[in-house]
């Protein structure tokens, strides 16, 4: 089922039994060709090639996930998702026809969960986006990969994780937290005092067999520490370990 939105067309049907997808992008032979073949894959797709119309839609319903192009006219892909993070933790995957690394970093930054150049095939899209739908919905989490290590809580200074409810707070404030940012610092926190290298994060966050380059990691945690207020020169969580990878340095309660 392919759903178009022009300016005027605003009104989404309801579905239970397939995902429904928000592709952003203002290329339309591009967004047809993507929207039917995802269609065959469980998808229900809504067309918007506008960014400011995209932002009116994003609170409407529970979208499985939103497909984001960089390259959009008046609001760029980054404003965008600039404006859904203050809102939303709903997982987004960045394309761009441009490739750079540079635009990799700035949307992961922004709070991208993942990010493909416009050279992707279908196949790769599709891999690409029920890996950031399981793990947002908790189905492949690294919780999930340690359950003797999870009673659903983990405790550490101020910091609280529920692995159940996929929730954090600071010091009793609830933390805004992506998908991808959760279940690293879930990995990180339940092998607190024991560094854990850049390939082991990525094999606890995602499917052994996908794709990813180490620098997301680098850019996921800088994120991590912002909201977590930790500092590089006296981490309180969330330590560098020069050549190796990153260590949980907070203690965990007990029983926690």
């Amino acid at each position: 089922m392919l759903k178009y939105l022009s300016m005027v067309e605003t009104e989404i049907e309801n579905t239970d039994s397939r995902v429904e997808l928000l592709l952003i992008d203002d290329d339309l032979k591009f967004c047809r060709l993507i929207a039917e073949y995802l269609g065959k894959h469980g998808f229900d797709v809504t067309l918007v090639h506008d960014g400011k119309m995209a932002l009116q839609l994003v609170p409407t319903k529970p979208w499985g996930a939103v497909i984001l192009d960089v390259m959009l006219p008046g609001l760029d892909g980054f404003g965008v998702l600039r404006q859904i993070r203050e809102t939303s933790d709903i997982p987004v995957l960045m394309l761009t026809a441009l490739g750079d690394e540079t635009d990799r970093i700035v949307g992961l930054e922004v709070g991208a969960d993942d990010y493909l150049p416009k050279t992707f095939s279908p196949r790769e899209l599709l891999a690409r986006l029920r890996a950031v739908i399981r793990r947002s919905s908790g189905k492949f989490t690294a919780s999930q990969k340690n359950p003797d290590k999870n009673d659903g809580f983990i405790v550490a200074k101020d910091l609280m994780i529920d692995t159940n409810a996929r929730s954090t707070t600071l010091s009793g404030n609830d933390l805004a937290l992506t998908p991808v940012e959760f279940d690293i610092l879930v990995a990180l926190a339940q092998s607190a005092g024991r560094v854990k290298t850049r390939e082991q994060l990525l094999n606890d966050i995602r499917d052994r067999n996908y794709d990813i380059y180490d620098r997301s990691i680098d850019v996921h945690i800088s994120a991590l520490r912002k909201k977590l207020n930790d500092s590089l020169k006296n981490p309180q969580y969330i330590k560098t370990v020069r050549s190796a990878g990153y260590i949980f340095v907070a203690k965990n309660e007990p029983g926690s």
